[in-house]
Formats: structure tokens, C-alpha cells, sequence
């Protein structure tokens, strides 16, 4: 069977020779025949809220934040239509904040091709710096009475707009809503809070859970603290095209906008497989393996114990270079080692969270990875490099019985597939 895997801007053709191959695919939903004038609609038409034409006047100092590079969603289109919608707003009112988190900074031209030319030489455009307390403010209080603050721009505007696609996510259940400024444009020390191995490691930390999930809850209580005005969030189909939008008060939108990601994106199966061979969903999450950790995630939720996981991602970016990710994974013999280290008293450091998730993968299956990062560098890192993909798939699945099924998840962690809870066991 051959079948395309996105693999950074094109495509891979895949050759999976064997008799039993399940490709595995969200629901494919068309997208909207309009966008502008969808919406257009949502913002004249919010959930819980009013019209936000009506909320907002000439006067007022607004802040937009958006995702960085790594996140798919379509910046550009959304600013200027929204731009549109409140042009009896003064350009210079505007301020547009890049929720990076503890993300290395956009540079000027990855935040021209996220906004769009003409918004970026018209409008005031930063990127948040977790790092910098002089850039934040107190917005109010984490458990155990900690300050939590947010970038000063949000927190000193009138009004506050936060935009995020929503998509099934490994930690906090679902992207988008709340989660834009926390962890987004919050403190380092909040977001290292937010990413304790506690919280991590909870089996409701996990894709498609919104049920007393305790990273969700503390994205949404500590949100709050700091106020939303308005959010607009978006779902995508594999083609990049909007197929819903989810506008006006936070919780609201973003409850609605995730039953209906959880409804096309996930997927139940009936058995676990030897082999789950995934794609990060090509361009712009597959720049780093940082991020590939998500493709990874998803196949993890169904390759067998002591199975085998394949990726595909460019990681044109690196490991990345930025934080400890690469270093944890060079530092530590093995991700038991790893392990044993984050939960040893007052550990606590950047990028921790992912290690952490990655490591209990390793743990559980071999995973091999098709990308551009130096081969003694994966080995390094506990991963199996692939040279050449279709050759490695070919060998991988030789030695299987006919009966075997293998997995294909060629849209990466944009499927999150789910084993039923008599097949859990197997997986």
C-alpha cells in the first residue's frame, strides 16, 4: 500500500509492504465556502457574549495574541479580517503579542510570513519574553499564593483578543481557548508551575480529556485571573482550510469548539498494533523534535508494548537548540534514567514536561525517526535514525506474521486514535 505523509512543505510517498494496513484519519470536514464572511458572522454572532464591534471604541488599546510559528493557524487571514471588522480602530491602538511561552523568539521574517507583510510593516508586532520580568506584570495568584504574571502589553490594554485553533492535545486535553495566554504569555516561573511532573504525569493530562484534567484546570482558572474579552478560535481540516469558527466568551467557545474537534479528530480501534508508523503533520509542527513529540504521542496511544513507533518529521529546526531538551536527552543514559532525576527532590527545569512525556514513550516502544537531524545525533538521543524510509518500513514489517495488522497515522497528531477499555491492556 502506498500512502503520502506531510513531511515539512511536501510530501512523502510511503510504501507500506504488507497485506494488513490501517490508515488511520480524522473525519474529513469541508471547509467553510466563505471564511471572511463566516467569520464576520461569528463576531457579530458570539457565543455568550456581546457583538465585538460593540465591546470595543476608537479609544481603546487593544492587544491580539496569536500562536507562534509552531502552531498551524492561519495568523494572516484571521488579523486581517479582523482588522476589517474594527476599522474604526486607530492602527496604532493595536498591539499583536506572539504567545511563545519559553519558545526561542519569532524572527522578523517567520513573523512576516505568519501575519502577512502588510501587518507586519503597519502594526505593532512582539514577542512575549517569559524571561524578562520587566515585560510582565502580576495578574494574581497560583496555588500555594505565588505571583502570576503576563505579559505587561495584554495586561495594561483595554481590551484583550486571544485567537487559537483548536485540536486535540497531548497534555491539556485541547488547544485553543484559555491556553493562548497561559501558559502563552505567562512567567517562567508560572509555566514551570503549570508543567510539574505531577501534573504531567496524571493519566487525565491527556489527549481529548476535559474532565477534571489538572492541566486544563489550571490553564482555565489561571486565565482567567488575567481577563478575555473576546476569543476566537478556529478548526482545520488536513488542507489548511477553516472548517468552524468558535468566537466570543472563552469557556463557552472553547467547550463548543472542542466537542466538535473531538468528535472528527479521534478515532477509537480495537487492538493495539506491533508497528504505528506516523507523520507531525508536516509544516509548521514539524520543524523541531521537540514538537515531533506529538506525532509520537499519538502512536503511542495504540503501538503494543515493546512495539515500534516510525516518524516522520523534518525538524529543520533541530532538537531545537533553545532550552533543555536536547540536553536532557544527551545528559541521561536512558529515559529511566531521565525519570528517576525529574522526580528526585527540587528537581525543576525548562522543557522538563516534554522529556517527561517523551521518556515514558521510549519506555514503552522503540522509536525510529525519518528527519534531517544527524543520525549520532538521534543515537545520542535513544531513537533509532532512518536513513531511508521506505527501506526501514520494509525491513521493520518483514519479519511480522501476515496476520499482523500495522497502524499508518498519516496526518500525525492531527488523529489522536484511542484504544477501547476491553483493548487497553494490549496497549
Amino acid at each position: 500500500m502506498q500512502i503520502e505523509l506531510p513531511y515539512g512543505n511536501t510530501r512523502i510517498a510511503l510504501e507500506v509492504p504488507h497485506p494488513l494496513v490501517d490508515v488511520i484519519r480524522p473525519r474529513f470536514v469541508v471547509g467553510l465556502e466563505n471564511e471572511a464572511a463566516s467569520f464576520a458572522e461569528a463576531l457579530r454572532k458570539p457565543l455568550g457574549c456581546e457583538p465585538l464591534s460593540k465591546q470595543i471604541n476608537t479609544g481603546h488599546q487593544i492587544a491580539v495574541v496569536i500562536p507562534d510559528i509552531t502552531r498551524a493557524l492561519p495568523s494572516e487571514r484571521l488579523l486581517t479580517w479582523l482588522f476589517a471588522e474594527l476599522d474604526h480602530v486607530p492602527v496604532e491602538n493595536f498591539v499583536i503579542i506572539i504567545g511563545t511561552g519559553t519558545h526561542r523568539p519569532n524572527t522578523p521574517q517567520e513573523i512576516v510570513r505568519m501575519v502577512g507583510a502588510d501587518i507586519a510593516a503597519r502594526y505593532k508586532v512582539i514577542n512575549h519574553n517569559a524571561f524578562d520580568p520587566d515585560s510582565l506584570r502580576q495578574i494574581g495568584t497560583r496555588e500555594g499564593g505565588f505571583p502570576i504574571y503576563m505579559n505587561r502589553h495584554y495586561v495594561e490594554a483595554d481590551k484583550r483578543i486571544i485567537m487559537g485553533f483548536i485540536e486535540p492535545h497531548f497534555m491539556a486535553g485541547f488547544s485553543g481557548g484559555y491556553k493562548a495566554i497561559f501558559p502563552g504569555i505567562t512567567d517562567f516561573e508560572s509555566i514551570m508551575f503549570y508543567h510539574r511532573a505531577a501534573v504531567i504525569g496524571d493519566p487525565r493530562s491527556t489527549w481529548g480529556n476535559l474532565d477534571r484534567n489538572p492541566t486544563q484546570e489550571q490553564i482555565r482558572r489561571n486565565g482567567a485571573q488575567a481577563g478575555v474579552d473576546f476569543c476566537i478560535n478556529v478548526t482545520l481540516n488536513s488542507q489548511g482550510q477553516i472548517t468552524a469558527f468558535f468566537c466570543g466568551d472563552v469557556v463557552t467557545a472553547h467547550d463548543q469548539g472542542c466537542a466538535f474537534a473531538k468528535a472528527t479528530a479521534m478515532v477509537r480501534c480495537d487492538h493495539a498494533y506491533p508497528v504505528v508508523i506516523t507523520s507531525n503533520s508536516g509544516y509548521p509542527l514539524d520543524q523541531n523534535l521537540y514538537q515531533a513529540v506529538k506525532g509520537m504521542s499519538a502512536a503511542a496511544q495504540i503501538v503494543e508494548d515493546g512495539g515500534l513507533i516510525i516518524v516522520a518529521a523534518r525538524c529543520n529546526d533541530g532538537f531545537p537548540v533553545h532550552g533543555n531538551f536536547q540536553k536532557f536527552l544527551f545528559e541521561y543514559e536512558g529515559p529511566q534514567a531521565f525519570l528517576d532525576a525529574l522526580f528526585s527532590p527540587g528537581f525543576a527545569q525548562q522543557d522538563q514536561w516534554q522529556n517527561q512525556l517523551l521518556a515514558l514513550i521510549q519506555l514503552k516502544a522503540r522509536i525510529a525517526v525519518f528527519s534531517e537531524l544527524e543520525a549520532g545525533d538521534l543515537l545520542k538521543a535513544h531513537f533509532e535514525p532512518v536513513a531511508d524510509l521506505n527501506a526501514f518500513v520494509k525491513g521493520a514489517v518483514a519479519g511480522l506474521p501476515n496476520t499482523a495488522r500495522i497502524a499508518v497515522l498519516p496526518e500525525g497528531p492531527m488523529t489522536i486514535p484511542w484504544l477501547d477499555s476491553q483493548s487497553r491492556q494490549a496497549g
